[in-house]
């Protein structure tokens, strides 16, 4: 089975839809309370790469999916993203989520951006395991910010530099303006991290 990895479009919400299910249905992973419906998959799959990108992981359908978005709205922030990889639990440990991230930094990277942050509810050892395997590095912990089935959870923010902070920054290049070339050679270098 040939597994690849490419830009998501809106025709994805329904295997995005799928897999995304039961990390809110069944765990605190999300602090979504109810699945969101295809269409809202479909409308924040076109709203986000406006801006930032979204892919997807294919072997036989849609096994996992990486996003990036705003760290926050306000401009001084405009270099950070926040990002976010869920796989299909019957496709674990085949090394999608490194390539899907291996990918989504190459683009962000492209982009202008500086630093990418996760945040991980707790407990989530497989989470945070892969987030610091990743080389991302833990700078702090919202107590008890959350409550869903029964229980408060704490967030644990971690954070990557992508590349070194510029004196002088250009602002970032919106994801829909990168040229063919350069997402086709950030996805190169996510396949290549695909076991």
């Amino acid at each position: 089975m040939t597994t690849t990895l490419r830009p998501a479009t809106a025709e994805d919400a329904p295997e995005i839809a799928r897999i995304y299910a039961p990390f809110v249905e069944d765990s605190a992973v999300s602090f979504e309370t109810h699945p969101p419906a295809e269409a809202e998959i479909g409308t924040r799959i076109a709203t986000t790469t406006e801006h930032h990108p979204w892919l997807v992981c294919e072997a036989d359908g849609i096994v996992g999916y990486a996003s990036a978005g705003a760290h926050r709205d306000r401009e001084a922030y405009r270099w950070s993203a926040d990002v976010s990889v869920y796989v299909d639990p019957a496709h674990h440990r085949r090394g999608i989520a490194r390539g899907l991230y291996g990918a989504l930094f190459a683009l962000l990277r492209e982009q202008g951006f500086v630093t990418a942050y996760a945040g991980i509810a707790l407990p989530n050892p497989a989470s945070t395991g892969f987030h610091e395997s990743a080389g991302f590095e833990p700078v702090g912990t919202y107590r008890g910010v959350g409550y869903k089935n029964g229980s408060w959870h704490d967030v644990r923010w971690y954070e990557k530099r992508l590349c070194e902070r510029p004196a002088d920054p250009d602002p970032p290049t919106p994801y829909p303006a990168l040229a063919g070339s350069t997402i086709e050679r950030a996805l190169a270098a996510g396949r290549s991290r695909l076991e």
